[in-house]
C-alpha cells in the first residue's frame, strides 16, 4: 500500500507539471497571436496539446488504465488537474472534481458452475467452458434453480415492431430457453437495443421466469465462435452499486442464467415439437420463430464471490452566459478507463495501452474544453465535461453519471461522446451516430460545414454502434445524443479510410499495438477537436433545446 500511494504521489506530481507546461505553452501561443490586435480572441486548436495529452494517457506507466487500477486514478489526476487549470468549475461529489463510483466485481468459483439436463432419454451433466458458460450471481454467493423449460424464440417483445415471442407461452417457475441474436427484419439499431441482454432479461423476469439459458447458434458461430467467448469466461463481471448497496440492473427474479453451445442444445429438445436443428435452420434461414413448451427438465446453480473496487467519473462546468440558458446543460463525454493488463496473453507486451481507445477521444475532449474555455464570449448554455469510467465494463461509468446526474437530469439537453476516433488519416466528412434520431443531425451537419467537413450517412448499419458507446447511457434517460466518429472519406486520395478503419479494428483494437506507434495524424486530431468544438457552440447557443424526431423508436420509448 505504502508503494502504491508513493507511486500516485510521485506521478501525480508530474501531471501537474505536465499539464501545467501544455496549458502555458497553448496560452503563451494564443496571446502571441492576439497580441496585435490588443483584444480577448478565442484560443486556436493547438495538434500539440492533443499529441501531449495522447502520450501521458498512452503510456505505460498507466498500465491500461484498468477501472479502478492506480493506472487509472493517476490518469484521473491528469484530467483533473487539466480542467482545474483552465478555470473550470467542480461538478463531481462535494465540490470536487470526482464522482465516485462504487462497482461490484463477481466472480465465479472454481467449479462453482453446474448445469444438469434432464429429458426422456436420461440425466446428463454439460462441462464449463466445454459445452456452456456461466457468470457469477451479482446478489447472492450461492444459487440453483430446478425447472420445466420453455423455448420463446429470442425472446424478443416489441409492439413497434410486431413482435411478442412470449405470447401463448406460460413462463412462470421456469427457466427459459432463447436464441442469441434477434430477428433479421428488426432494423439494426433498435434491433440492438431489443435483442440486448437486458432487455431479454427485463421480459423474462416480469413473467415470471426463475431462470435463463442462451442458445449460442451456429448462426452466432460464423461470426464469434464459442470458443473465443470461452476465453473470457472466467473474469469478473462489474455492477454499479446504488445507494442501498444493491447492483444496478440485477435481475433478482432470474436466480441462474447460463450460455449453451450449439452442439449441446439438443438436450433441451427432446421430445419437444420442434427438433434444434429445425430452429437452428430457421434462424439460419431468417425464417420467423415461434416459441413452445419444452419437455426437459433443467438444474442450474452457481457460487459466487465478490469484491468491491471504486473509479471515479471526472466532472467540470464552464458555466453559461445566458442568464435563463445557463441552467441548462450540453454534456461532453468521453471515456478514460481501457482494459489494462493482458497477463494470458502470449505477446511479450501485455499493457494495451489505448492510444485510440479512449487516450484520443480523452485529448481531443480535453482541447475543445481549452477552446470553448478561451472563447470571449462564452456559450450561452453551460457546458459540462464528463470524463467516465468503467466504459470497457459495460458503459457503467456513463450509466452511473446518468442515472446519478450532479446536475438536475431535467436540465440535460444533449450529449456529444467522443470514443475511438480514428484520427489515423486526414479525414473530410465525420459520422455522428444517432443524428437521424434527433434534431441534432441538422446542428452537426451546420457545426461541421463551418471547418469544411461534411455529415456522412453510418457507413455500417449493422454493426449498431449507436446503442454501443457511452452516449446511450443518456439516450436511455431521454436525452438526444450523438457519437461522433472520422468519416472513411479522406483528403487524400491514395489513402481509404474506411479500408484504414477496418484494419485497426481487426489488427489493433483491444490490443497490446493501440499504442502511441501508430501512424496518429495530430492535425487530422485537431480539426476533429475543432468540429466538436462547433457542435458544443450550436448546441449551446440555439434558442430551442434539441428534440427527438417524431418517428424515433428511441425519442418515443425514452423520453415520453
Amino acid at each position: 500500500m505504502k508503494l502504491k500511494a508513493h507511486l500516485l504521489s510521485k506521478t501525480t506530481s508530474l501531471v501537474s507539471a505536465l499539464s501545467l507546461s501544455i496549458l502555458l505553452s497553448a496560452c503563451g501561443q494564443d496571446a502571441a497571436k492576439n497580441a496585435d490586435s490588443g483584444q480577448l480572441a478565442p484560443a486556436q486548436v493547438n495538434a500539440d496539446n492533443i499529441k501531449a495529452h495522447i502520450e501521458f494517457l498512452a503510456d505505460d506507466t498507466l498500465l491500461g488504465r484498468d477501472t479502478g487500477s492506480v493506472g487509472y486514478q493517476i490518469s484521473a489526476n491528469y484530467v483533473k488537474s487539466y480542467f482545474k487549470q483552465l478555470g473550470l468549475t467542480p461538478m463531481g461529489d462535494q465540490g470536487s472534481f470526482e464522482q465516485s463510483v462504487t462497482f461490484s466485481k463477481t466472480y465465479l468459483e472454481q467449479q462453482g458452475a453446474s448445469v444438469v439436463v434432464e429429458n426422456a432419454n436420461g440425466t446428463s451433466e454439460l462441462v464449463f467452458k466445454d459445452d456452456y458458460l456461466m457468470s457469477g450471481s451479482k446478489l447472492s454467493t450461492q444459487e440453483q434453480v430446478k425447472a420445466d423449460t420453455v423455448f420463446v424464440g429470442y425472446g424478443v417483445i416489441s409492439p413497434d415492431f410486431g413482435y411478442d415471442d412470449y405470447q401463448g407461452l406460460d413462463v412462470k417457475g421456469k427457466v427459459v430457453v432463447a436464441l442469441t441474436g434477434r430477428p433479421d427484419d428488426l432494423p439494426s439499431e433498435e434491433g440492438a437495443h431489443l435483442g440486448s441482454s437486458s432487455e431479454k432479461l427485463r421480459h423474462a423476469a416480469e413473467r415470471g421466469a426463475v431462470g435463463y439459458i442462451t442458445l449460442h447458434t451456429p448462426k452466432r458461430e460464423k461470426v464469434r465462435p464459442f470458443a473465443v467467448s470461452a476465453k473470457y469466461a472466467e473474469g469478473p463481471r462489474y455492477a454499479w452499486l446504488d445507494k442501498n448497496q444493491q447492483a444496478f440492473g440485477a435481475r433478482p427474479e432470474i436466480k441462474v442464467g447460463a450460455y449453451l453451445h450449439h452442439d449441446k442444445a439438443a438436450d433441451l429438445f427432446v421430445g419437444a415439437e420442434q427438433s434444434v436443428e429445425q430452429v437452428f435452420a430457421a434462424d439460419s434461414a431468417n425464417e420467423k420463430i415461434k416459441g413452445f413448451d419444452l419437455a426437459a427438465k433443467v438444474t442450474l446453480a452457481s457460487k459466487s464471490r465478490h469484491e468491491q473496487v471504486t473509479s471515479p467519473n471526472i466532472v467540470a462546468v464552464l458555466p453559461g452566459s445566458d442568464p435563463v440558458l445557463k441552467d441548462e446543460y450540453v454534456v461532453y463525454t468521453a471515456h478514460l478507463d481501457h482494459i489494462g493488463v493482458s497477463e494470458h496473453s502470449d505477446h511479450q507486451d501485455k499493457i494495451n495501452n489505448g492510444a485510440l481507445d479512449n487516450a484520443s477521444g480523452v485529448a481531443i475532449l480535453l482541447e475543445t474544453a481549452r477552446l470553448l474555455s478561451g472563447l470571449p464570449e462564452k456559450p450561452k448554455r453551460s457546458i459540462l465535461f464528463t470524463v467516465v469510467t468503467a466504459e470497457e465494463k459495460g458503459l457503467l461509468g456513463s450509466s452511473y453519471y446518468a442515472n446519478n446526474p450532479t446536475v438536475p437530469q431535467s436540465k440535460i439537453v444533449a450529449n456529444v461522446n467522443l470514443d475511438m476516433p480514428l484520427i489515423l488519416y486526414p479525414f473530410s466528412d465525420i459520422i455522428a451516430f444517432g443524428a437521424n434520431h434527433s434534431s441534432l443531425g441538422p446542428i452537426v451537419e451546420r457545426a461541421a460545414a463551418k471547418v469544411d467537413v461534411s455529415l456522412s450517412p453510418d457507413p455500417m448499419p449493422e454493426q449498431a454502434i449507436f446503442t454501443r458507446s457511452d452516449h446511450y447511457s443518456f439516450v436511455k434517460q431521454g436525452v438526444p445524443a450523438v457519437f461522433l466518429m472520422t468519416g472513411f472519406k479522406s483528403k487524400d486520395p491514395n489513402i481509404d479510410g474506411g479500408k484504414v478503419f477496418r484494419e485497426f479494428l481487426s489488427t489493433h483494437y483491444h490490443s497490446h499495438s493501440d499504442e502511441i506507434e501508430l501512424p496518429i495524424q495530430y492535425d487530422a486530431a485537431a480539426q476533429f477537436a475543432e468540429v466538436n468544438m462547433m457542435i458544443g457552440i450550436e448546441i449551446a447557443n440555439q434558442t430551442e433545446r434539441p428534440t427527438w424526431n417524431s418517428d424515433s423508436f428511441f425519442g418515443k420509448t425514452f423520453a415520453q
